[in-house]
């Protein structure tokens, strides 16, 4: 029969085609163009009986299995529409950029500099070693901090807007050096023509009245840490004398999201193999009244009790099917939320470097010790093989930084048959070297984790746009 059919040469129905159910909803994302299809049953049918033949046969059939089940009409429907698809480009696209991309030169726009090597918690889970990174306690000297700002606004060159993450450790154990590299660092900026966005991440615990006023008056970004549940927080959020946090931090935070106007703030939590029901933490945090929701999987040695494997990657991607569909019935409640890694942009997102780099570590983000050494990330602080150089210094490794300019998607055998590669970006190269000592073999587990939180995203970015359930052969692009 006279089918008309997409032209299927070349296509890689791994690297540039996924095709995936989630809660019921049937989705094909075209990786190299971000289009995103809503499927009904006869399409889907279709598709994956395509995928067999192209990987089986040279040219395609009739389609035995779909005309079988659907009749040869709808099939040929389907195929049809397809073809239109690819036609005007939102589907069976091919990567355009693969070949001959080339890394731009390292311009900073951001710098994490750890204000305090020390932390008044002392979480089970900390991958800081509670908060000192291996080394000794410290707190980072006022001039230190200047330097590093100065380091920041020259290096960023013609870049009109750069960004500053205090971070620990604690940093509001440092709280005097935060506030006056807020006042110097605004300074600078505006003498040079430039703008500073100042972002701070708190356990909570040492967080008062002027402090927030503080932050508050200065339009600081502040990231919270709370796990979710009480015996879920409690279970790795401990003081420093072995007690529980949760009463203590829980109040404290309420009071300065209060004082804020419950704006521009995250509360951000970790997961571990011990909470892998974690929809039930974002659900009670959402019942304290909290709108803006992050929760990672925890950054840990596989052989830790605690730690992420293979044989929990199923169970996760179940519950974040379970996230989505709660997403969703949380809205029609009344009580909607942003959970951060729901928050997907296809057309308008990350641009061509940060979708092939990532959080541009070691290139476009550096992170700063209270010494002032320099560093690719915060997670690789304290490990001396990783040292860039300094704040006054500048960068004095230049060969170790174009490693990491270098670890880009098309330099990762893994990546570069992966359907989420501009979605991920890579993945995390500190959980690669620790997984694999190589920042271009991503960990696997970390990637499974991955592929199960964007599938889980787009379902709600089709759900978001459309009115479920579906009526047939809709699409969305």
């Amino acid at each position: 029969m006279g089918y008309r059919i997409p032209q299927l040469e070349g296509i890689d129905w791994q690297a540039d085609i996924h095709l995936f159910t989630c809660n019921g909803l049937h989705l094909l994302l075209d990786v190299n163009s971000g289009a995103l299809h809503i499927l009904d049953d006869v399409a889907k049918e279709v598709l994956g009986e395509l995928k067999e033949v192209a990987a089986g046969s040279e040219g395609i059939p009739s389609l035995p299995q779909a005309t079988k089940i659907f009749g040869p009409r709808p099939v040929s429907e389907v195929l049809e529409e397809l073809a239109r698809c690819q036609e005007e480009g939102t589907l069976f696209t091919q990567d355009r950029v693969a070949g001959w991309y080339h890394p731009p030169e390292p311009l900073l726009q951001g710098l994490c500099l750890h204000v305090s090597h020390d932390c008044n918690m002392r979480c089970r889970y900390c991958f800081a070693g509670g908060g000192s990174f291996g080394g000794k306690r410290n707190l980072m000297p006022l001039s230190i901090g200047k330097a590093a700002i100065d380091f920041l606004l020259t290096a960023s060159g013609p870049r009109k807007r750069v960004e500053v993450d205090f971070f620990g450790g604690e940093p509001l154990l440092n709280f005097p050096v935060v506030r006056e590299l807020v006042f110097y660092g605004r300074s600078r900026a505006h003498a040079l023509g430039k703008e500073i966005r100042f972002t701070l991440t708190t356990n909570g615990l040492a967080l008062d009245k002027e402090m927030g006023d503080f932050l508050n008056r200065e339009g600081i970004s502040v990231i919270l840490s709370l796990d979710g549940r009480p015996e879920t927080n409690d279970r790795y959020r401990r003081t420093y004398r072995g007690g529980g946090t949760y009463h203590i931090v829980l109040p404290r935070i309420k009071d300065f999201l209060k004082s804020r106007g419950y704006r521009d703030y995250w509360i951000r939590g970790t997961y571990t193999r011990d909470n892998l029901d974690f929809t039930n933490d974002v659900a009670y945090l959402v019942a304290l009244g909290f709108q803006f929701i992050s929760l990672e999987p925890v950054v840990a040695s596989p052989g830790v009790p605690y730690s992420l494997r293979t044989e929990d990657v199923s169970a996760i991607k179940k519950e974040y099917q379970r996230l989505a569909s709660f997403y969703f019935e949380a809205r029609s409640r009344g009580h909607p939320f942003e959970f951060f890694h729901f928050n997907l942009d296809l057309n308008g997102g990350p641009c061509l470097t940060k979708r092939l780099h990532g959080c541009g570590a070691g290139v476009s983000y550096l992170a700063v010790s209270p010494e002032g050494d320099l560093y690719p990330c915060h997670q690789l602080v304290g490990q001396e093989h990783f040292r860039l150089g300094h704040v006054e210094t500048g960068i004095q490794r230049e060969e170790l930084q174009e490693e990491f300019r270098q670890a880009h998607v098309y330099n990762k055998p893994r990546c570069l048959r992966c359907w989420a590669r501009f979605y991920c970006s890579g993945g995390c190269h500190a959980a690669a070297i620790a997984a694999n000592n190589s920042l271009r073999e991503p960990d696997p587990v970390a990637c499974a984790i991955q592929q199960a939180r964007l599938e889980a995203a787009l379902y709600v970015l089709a759900r978001t746009r459309i009115n479920f359930p579906l009526q047939a052969g809709s699409s969305q692009h």
